[in-house]
């Protein structure tokens, strides 16, 4: 496992959207992505919209996508 970098909210926004995720609404600075769900429900990720993305923030949301954690990697 390698480590995670430092990125910032419009490039964990674009991670997301590669992965099938679309920005639905922004609402002061964070950034609501969601995905359809092939069962038909959605799962949804608040993404705050900052220079500088903590890391305990950048696991959460890598937990709340399901996402691999090396499409998030240096």
């Amino acid at each position: 496992m390698g480590k995670l970098r430092l990125l910032s909210g419009k490039e964990v926004c674009a991670i997301l959207e590669k992965h099938g995720f679309r920005p639905i609404r922004r609402r002061g600075s964070h950034v609501v992505m969601q995905k359809e769900l092939p069962g038909g429900g959605t799962l949804t990720v608040p993404v705050p919209d900052h220079k500088e993305i903590r890391m305990g923030t950048l696991q959460s949301i890598i937990r709340q996508s399901g996402i691999s954690r090396d499409a998030f990697e240096s």
